[in-house]
């Protein structure tokens, strides 16, 4: 007999060992799926988990993959440490999008001369502000009319892109494009300097790496993340200190607004190089799992992107290589992040059987 039996304090072992043990779950779902699918199962993980670092280009590739996640997953982590679910990270990265975007075209439409190193922080300011507005609404409505911000967040993120549709169909639309939904290309000058000549990797993975480390000395070195974590974890006690649940809403969403924005913003000044109907590809959603991989560290958030990036290309080199279907890697994270609400429930529980569960549950039965 099996039960589940409530530890008497959380196990910190099982903490961090619960996102390797939903990992190593996650793979072996994937080989099964490939056994199930008639494919190699050898040739398949070969694919699926090497070919993502094969050479240079495909380790910046990798790199390039994990940048939005990496600045996405940040702002989540810090928003829910606040307990504040933000779900709507994919809206504020498409106003970044949209605020980056913006100022390209019109700089390239007036043909305003501009230096590239010049222009990257006018772009990341830009996307920052799209984001942040984005995300204060769901702040605004949380702070005034105690609306849920779970709902309003992930909402909105349609109102986004049905925002983005009307201008890349609209007033933006390229005259010069087959009526194809997009804007016109960005002139070159607009564009986030390249890290590597002649490989897409730009300058914004430097960025989300610095913000990981300024995020990591925010949240555990000074006060006011101090404070922000405290209202999150034991809101009564934060009242009682005199800290302000204002202050971790406020803080939290525009901070988590910003940081997606931004993401936006570099995915359209870099591999992009315009406004499409298409830019949203879900990095918005797959940051929410990273996050809770990386268990809301700054730090863990790199490592966790890096993790997912290695999923979705490796999902992608399946599908051309293997003849996976399309959805493969879309499955596998929602596998990653099942197996890892299950494997969190021995953070406070623990597995008894035998004799010793079959007592227990009898004790347990008798005092009713």
């Amino acid at each position: 007999m099996l039960r589940l039996e409530a530890r008497d304090k959380p196990s910190r072992w099982m903490v961090w060992c619960s996102p390797v043990l939903a990992i190593a779950i996650t793979f072996a779902i994937v080989a099964l799926l490939f056994m199930l699918m008639g494919k190699d199962v050898g040739r398949g993980l070969e694919v699926f988990l090497l070919e993502p670092f094969k050479g240079q280009r495909a380790l910046t590739e990798l790199a390039l993959k994990a940048t939005p996640l990496i600045l996405c997953s940040l702002g989540l982590a810090l928003c829910f440490r606040a307990n504040i679910f933000n779900i709507g990270a994919e809206g504020q990265f498409l106003w970044g999008a949209i605020a980056g975007g913006g100022l390209a075209l019109w700089f390239t439409s007036n043909q305003v001369s501009v230096h590239p190193w010049l222009f990257l922080p006018l772009g990341m300011v830009a996307g920052a502000l799209g984001g942040m507005f984005w995300a204060a609404i769901v702040a605004l409505l949380k702070d005034k009319f105690n609306a849920n911000e779970i709902l309003v967040s992930l909402m909105l993120v349609y109102v986004a892109n049905l925002f983005l549709s009307y201008l890349v169909f609209g007033p933006w639309k390229d005259p010069q494009g087959f009526n194809f939904p997009q804007t016109m290309m960005f002139a070159r000058e607009t564009a986030v300097p390249r890290l590597i000549p002649g490989m897409r990797l730009h300058w914004g993975f430097v960025v989300s790496l610095l913000i990981a480390l300024l995020m990591w000395v925010f949240m555990f070195r000074t006060f006011k993340g101090y404070q922000l974590q405290v209202g999150g974890l034991a809101p009564d006690a934060a009242r009682y200190a005199g800290f302000s649940a204002r202050f971790s809403l406020w803080c939290s969403l525009l901070v988590s607004g910003a940081l997606a924005g931004m993401a936006g913003s570099f995915e359209v000044l870099g591999p992009t190089g315009q406004l499409t109907a298409h830019v949203a590809v879900g990095y918005g959603f797959t940051a929410i799992i990273v996050a809770f991989v990386a268990r809301l560290h700054p730090i863990g958030c790199v490592l966790g992107s890096f993790l997912l990036s290695v999923m979705l290309i490796g999902g992608q080199l399946a599908q051309t290589r293997i003849g996976v279907p399309a959805s493969f890697a879309q499955v596998l994270q929602g596998v990653l992040l099942f197996s890892l609400l299950a494997c969190d429930t021995f953070i406070l529980y623990r597995l008894r059987w035998g004799r010793h569960a079959a007592k227990a549950a009898r004790v347990e039965a008798a005092h009713g």
